[in-house]
């Protein structure tokens, strides 16, 4: 959540953030409106118990008439302090409730508009040019049918659609892909993390999970705890109700845990293959750190995300998504996508988010310094989805029979292999 301080100075500001993702702005008038209730009737609730006390003061004191005018009035005040303190919670209350739909501020560099407005920042490699090779490029689906490594249709008969089972060769390369990940991350300080991915509503509430993005996550109802759709959320909630030393920041850590993901609206979108599935494992960077240093954290998530995708050897484009795609929690976020031949355009494989404050607030984490405590910041980020990642390198280093390439940063993890070679024909 944001800072109630900064709206009441500031209000124009939220509701600029607001129009920019394309929010109501009439929120931040309600909003202030029901902390302006909060605040007055906290005051008079204030004095009126003091008056109260006073009284109580003054009744051992008093006789006769006085007496009974001071009982007359004790009862009176104790009705008022009881509706005081009624009408005090109940504006705290819709101040909190209405808090919480405010998405975080939009950071002023980020550009204005929806999905298509996306700034491309920079790009790496070069697409391969299949037809200067002699052959036309297989999918993901039908390389990985190839190679005995993805199975889709018995994903299919046993989960529903979206499921899919990796195997021989598949199974190899996820396990070759995480421990790559981790082994980069550990070396950049990182502590390896692994998560549970059931939580309670709190955890995922206060990463901003719920509300905006609700109809794409599962909850299991008999037990009041929801599958999450990224490590992000345990590893924001692991520091939940506690105060950090400043001294120990940043806190570094990468997750790794399956992440389920409901797809809801999603209909028609990436049918074929494994892009968008409803269950996934993958790598997730995550950093507590103070606010002055969030942003240039923010641009070393990013290098991070860089050098994997470059370790990988794959052509990529790194974007900054536009104020009306960031989600509610993240002020400022970049994505890198990954060229996929047979679609001739660029899909997501990472992103990274500085969350800043908002997540910190609604969870209560803080730090301590000389200043004393006061909120910290959060940032997230990608390291390694692993289905994407498969596709993207199945496509991109396919060879004309079917076998595909294996980039040398994940040999040392695949026993010193070069090639993953098909186990069945690719005669059509």
């Amino acid at each position: 959540m944001i800072d109630l301080r900064l709206l009441r100075e500031d209000p124009d500001r939220v509701r600029a953030s607001q129009r920019a993702r394309g929010e109501d702005v009439a929120l931040v008038d309600s909003l202030l409106s029901a902390d302006e209730r909060r605040r007055s009737s906290s005051t008079r609730f204030d004095e009126l118990r003091a008056e109260q006390k006073q009284l109580g003061k003054l009744i051992p004191k008093a006789q006769g008439e006085e007496k009974a005018e001071l009982l007359k009035r004790t009862g009176e005040l104790s009705a008022a302090v009881k509706a005081a303190d009624a009408e005090q919670h109940e504006a705290a209350e819709e101040a909190q409730r209405l808090l919480l739909q405010l998405g975080n501020l939009v950071h002023p560099d980020a550009p204005i508009g929806g999905e298509e407005d996306f700034v491309v920042l920079e790009q790496h490699g070069a697409p391969r040019d299949f037809a200067a090779e002699g052959f036309t490029p297989k999918d993901h689906l039908e390389l990985g049918e190839l190679l005995g490594a993805i199975d889709v249709d018995r994903g299919a008969k046993v989960s529903g659609s979206r499921f899919y089972y990796l195997t021989g060769v598949g199974a190899l390369l996820e396990l070759a892909l995480v421990n790559a990940a981790v082994a980069q991350a550990t070396a950049a300080g990182f502590t390896p993390v692994l998560t549970p991915t059931l939580v309670k509503p709190s955890a995922m509430a206060g990463t901003g999970y719920l509300g905006q993005v609700e109809d794409d996550v599962y909850y299991l109802e008999k037990d009041d705890l929801y599958l999450v759709g990224t490590s992000e959320v345990p590893l924001a909630a692991y520091h939940m109700d506690e105060i950090i030393d400043a001294g120990k920041l940043p806190l570094r850590y990468a997750g790794f845990s399956p992440c389920y993901r409901r797809e809801a609206g999603s209909y028609g979108k990436d049918t074929r293959g494994i892009i968008r599935v409803h269950q996934f494992d993958k790598v997730e960077m995550f950093v507590y750190t103070t606010p002055e240093d969030a942003e240039a954290e923010h641009q070393r998530l990013l290098a991070w995300e860089k050098q994997w995708l470059s370790a990988l050897e794959l052509p990529f484009q790194v974007i900054e998504l536009a104020s009306g795609d960031l989600g509610s929690s993240a002020s400022r976020k970049f994505d890198c996508e990954a060229w996929i031949p047979t679609q001739g355009k660029y899909r997501e494989l990472t992103s990274t988010s500085n969350t800043t404050e908002f997540q910190s607030r609604r969870l209560s984490i803080r730090l301590r310094d000389e200043k004393g405590t006061r909120p910290l910041a959060t940032l997230n980020g990608t390291l390694c989805a692993v289905p994407r990642t498969i596709v993207a390198i199945l496509e991109n280093h396919q060879l004309a029979d079917g076998s595909v390439r294996v980039p040398e940063v994940l040999r040392p993890y695949l026993g010193g292999r070069e090639l993953l070679e098909p186990v069945t024909s690719s005669a059509k």
